[in-house]
Formats: C-alpha cells, structure tokens, sequence
C-alpha cells in the first residue's frame, strides 16, 4: 500500500495561489486609472458670466465686501472660480472703504479664499486728516471671513504726502488694525516742513509789518505835513483877522 504525503503536496499548490493572487495585485496597481467619460477629468468652465458681482453682508444686512470682475468662468473639476480683472471692495461703517484689483483672480469653491495676480493694487482711501494709501505688489491672498490679506511677494506702500515703505511679505488684520511687514523692510518718510512755513509765514508777516509801517509812516508824516500846513494857516489867518479886526474897527 502506497502512502501519500498531502503536506508535501498542499505546499506548493499554496505557494502557486499566493504567487496568481501577487501578480493580480501588482498589475491592478500599475494599470493606469481610466479617465472617465462624463467630462467630469477635465479642466473646463461649465458657465461663464459677464460683469459679474456678488456681495456679503453682516447679521444686521450692512454691506461687507463686494466681489466684481469683467468676467467670471466656474470650473466644475475643482469648483473654482477664475476671474478676469477682480475688484475686491471692503466697507466698513464710519471708515472709508478699502479696494483691491488685480488683472486676474481665482476664488474657492466656498468663498472663503480670493487670490489676485498680476498688478495687484490696493488703495484705502483718505480720511480724518489721513492722505491716501496704496499698496503695490505682484500677489495678494483675501480671506474675506477672518479679514485677513496676506502676501509673500515684495510690495510697495505709499502714503500721501510723502512716505514710501519697500518690504517683501506682508500680513494685514483688520480685527487686529495692524499691518505687519515681514522682510527687507526699507522706509522713506518726509514731515511736512513746519519749519519752512513758519519762515515764509513770518517773511510774509514782515514784509506786511514793513508795508505797514511805511503806509503809517507815510500818513503820519502826511498828517505832520498837514498839521504844519495848518499851522502855518493858522499862523497867517490871525494876522488876517487882525488885520480885518483893525479895518472894521477903523471904519466903525
């Protein structure tokens, strides 16, 4: 009788299934994945608008920001927005609003994130005794939620009369009212000469004291002239009168 030994058997028949099922494994990893066929793979705009606008408002209906571009294309791949020429305008009640535009622009799918390129400018306007105020540089990131605009690219700060800032990087809150400049932090600042107004004040104030004094002088000597005409007048009217008093009197 013949004995047959099944573990000597069994093995290599395992080792075979293990090996199918690896080389299945292996070649549905490599296999590249199938696009599908929906146009849902593909980076396209699924609508686009002309002279688009759309706004946020607080809990008590005034008005937040506004979002403005010359046009709007929607992608639905990543749920985008792309935007051609945006101006993003921040109000604030009792405060002058702030605008940033740009010559092109994205924005998330939820709102929550605007990004500007390309000739980035953002001006505040003038208030309170406080010139206007630009901002220049070749990037900005808005988030309108926490009120928060950031970049990382070399900006340019101007502010009316005459102070100009250069620095790379920049963090602005709004909650906070600060600005932080990050690196490379180069100022010019020039006061309002004080000083040279005061001189050309007081010049103008002496040459008016000058002028002045020469129309006072000029009509006190006028009146010491006159005063002496009259004098004089006064001293040949008596005579006159004396003379007129003895005539009458010699012919009364």
């Amino acid at each position: 009788m013949r004995v047959v030994n099944r573990p000597a058997i069994l093995f290599p028949l395992v080792l075979l299934a293990m090996l199918a099922l690896l080389t299945f494994w292996i070649n549905k990893v490599v296999q590249p994945i199938v696009p599908k066929l929906d146009g849902s793979g593909r980076h396209d705009p699924d609508y686009m608008m002309s002279n688009f606008v759309t706004t946020q408002t607080d809990i008590n209906g005034a008005l937040r920001y506004k979002l403005a571009a010359t046009e709007m294309k929607h992608f639905p791949d990543d749920d985008t927005t792309e935007l051609l020429r945006p101006r993003y305008t921040q109000f604030a009640i009792d405060k002058p609003y702030t605008q940033v535009e740009g010559l092109r622009g994205y924005m998330s799918s939820n709102g929550d994130k605007v990004e500007l390129f390309d000739n980035v400018k953002v001006t505040r306007q003038a208030f309170a005794g406080k010139g206007e105020m630009t901002v220049e540089t070749s990037y900005l990131s808005i988030l309108p939620n926490t009120e928060i605009v950031s970049t990382d690219r070399p900006v340019v700060i101007r502010q009316a009369p005459k102070t100009i800032i250069h620095a790379t990087g920049m963090l602005y809150e709004k909650k906070k009212n600060t600005v932080s400049l990050l690196h490379k932090v180069r100022a010019h600042y020039e006061r309002p000469n004080v000083r040279v107004s005061a001189i050309k004040s007081s010049l103008v104030q002496s040459k008016y004291n000058e002028a002045t004094k020469a129309v006072v002088n000029k009509g006190q000597g006028s009146e010491k002239k006159s005063k002496l005409q009259q004098s004089k007048l006064q001293q040949s009217k008596p005579q006159q009168s004396t003379s007129h008093a003895r005539i009458r009197r010699r012919y009364e």
